[in-house]
């Protein structure tokens, strides 16, 4: 049993169990899905400030901080317990483009040639790590969610600016990927 759960999952029994959350939140409860909104429930309860973002009672959304919470002890158990040892399996296509910017560890989820404490300082890990982490965090509040409360929810429940919100992410997925890391990884 435990070999079965430690292997990678088909799409089609992955993508219907987080389908699923959906129609399992609003029948328990009509809560919504996303993860960004547990930020600002975080703020709200350690930092009671006389902000008008954070007064609201966050005590009614508790139950998103233990989701994220399940979500990071999850996290933890399966890669202290479930770790496959294997190196993480790469297009060949695509290693070796990496391969030319000088990225070539693939044995962790995020590349340590890119991601680690001396690239941070450099122009290249600044970009990525810093003003890219700004543009996250600043694009899911300007669109009102993360990809999870739009993609997933907002879609499912026909939400027309969750639409919106959704062609957004993908487009300006694609031309982060296309057009502008390869700039940013050639520097």
């Amino acid at each position: 049993m435990i070999e079965f759960i430690k292997q990678p999952w088909a799409w089609y029994v992955a993508g219907p169990l987080i389908g699923l959350t959906v129609p399992a939140l609003l029948i328990l409860g009509n809560k919504s899905f996303g993860i960004s909104s547990s930020l600002r429930h975080i703020c709200a309860s350690c930092l009671p400030a006389n902000i008008s973002f954070f007064k609201y009672d966050w005590k009614k959304e508790a139950w998103n901080l233990f989701f994220v919470f399940g979500i990071l002890l999850g996290g933890a158990i399966s890669i202290n317990l479930l770790s496959n040892p294997l190196p993480v399996e790469v297009n060949p296509k695509l290693a070796a483009e990496l391969a030319g910017y000088g990225i070539t560890d693939f044995n962790n989820l995020v590349p340590t040639d890119l991601m680690n404490w001396q690239s941070l300082f450099s122009l290249k890990g600044f970009l990525v790590m810093v003003v890219g982490g700004f543009f996250v965090g600043f694009g899911t509040r300007y669109a009102g969610g993360c990809t999870s409360g739009h993609s997933i929810m907002g879609l499912a429940t026909l939400q027309w600016p969750s639409l919106v919100a959704t062609l957004s992410f993908m487009v300006g997925g694609f031309v982060m990927a296309n057009l502008v890391l390869p700039f940013i990884l050639s520097l």
